[in-house]
């Protein structure tokens, strides 16, 4: 039996310097991989659910980091049965009941936590390489330096396009996933424009 945190060797990697340096990015947090929760059942609002196959439905969602300080989480959605599952799309459910595919996959979403803003809006004059200014996550320097030397990864200049291009080839496919068992208006929020 192995000890890696995850099957995916890109997440243990984070894991590794999560572990040593937590403080990466505004609101990030890891917690225990494919924790099992009930949480989706709540989030969906399908509480009292006598569908028998919404246990294996909602085992294809992992979740794996919080989102924000405020509640939101991450989830890798299980879309299909790829062997790399680095490469399976990043979902945020948000506190307020906001759904969004956000990444295309783990590469993705590590460069979004580079910009060191839950909401990843960059701010006017900010440079990859600069000193802590007090505003920045404690150990957000040392993440940009781990991510270009890990990955060979930066920030992105507008990380909106990843989201954006994520929602293009994911949004469709997933609120027709959650159509299969979830109710057509938070299905339908997956594809409106986070604001």
């Amino acid at each position: 039996m192995s000890d890696a945190y995850s099957p995916i060797p890109e997440l243990n990697l984070l894991k590794e310097f999560y572990d040593r340096q937590p403080a990466l990015s505004d609101g990030f947090e890891m917690y225990v991989y494919g924790q099992p929760d009930d949480v989706f059942v709540h989030w969906l609002d399908m509480a009292g659910s006598r569908d028998p196959e919404l246990p294996g439905r909602l085992a294809r969602l992992v979740p794996f980091a919080q989102a924000s300080g405020s509640g939101s989480f991450y989830a890798l959605w299980r879309c299909d049965d790829r062997a790399d599952l680095a490469t399976l799309p990043v979902i945020r459910f948000g506190d307020e009941g906001d759904l969004d595919v956000i990444a295309s996959g783990l590469r993705d979403l590590f460069r979004l936590l580079a910009v060191d803003d839950e909401w990843y809006m960059l701010d006017d004059g900010a440079d990859d390489d600069a000193a802590d200014d007090g505003e920045r996550s404690a150990d957000h320097a040392d993440y940009l330096v781990w991510l270009r030397r890990t990955f060979g990864l930066t920030r992105p200049d507008d990380p909106q396009a990843i989201i954006d291009a994520a929602t293009a080839e994911y949004g469709r496919r997933f609120a027709d996933w959650l159509r299969e068992f979830a109710s057509a208006e938070i299905a339908d929020s997956v594809l409106e424009p986070s604001s």
